[in-house]
């Protein structure tokens, strides 16, 4: 289980981070969106968010198998293969 800092600002934890991407993703019913979209709406959230978190965020949801990625595009990865992905462990 992955415990943040107990005196961290969790409004710029990774994994909030990531969940913001997620929604975004989402909403766009598993279609894939220019990354450049998706690090604009990243960055308008809250002024203190950066390139480096949009990248460690990135980082932490492929690493995880949430998101695929082709060219200069991503999107979320459906239940369905999140589930078999998760099978191997």
């Amino acid at each position: 289980m992955i415990i943040p800092h107990p005196e961290s600002d969790l409004s710029l934890n990774l994994m909030v981070l990531g969940t913001d991407i997620v929604k975004f993703l989402k909403s766009h019913k598993g279609d894939y969106v220019l990354t450049e979209r998706v690090l604009e709406d990243f960055l308008k959230r809250d002024s203190r968010r950066s390139v480096e978190f949009f990248l460690n965020s990135l980082s932490f949801l492929y690493c995880f198998g949430l998101i695929d990625q082709t060219e200069y595009k991503i999107r979320i990865i459906p239940q369905t293969k999140v589930s078999k992905q998760q099978e191997l462990f």
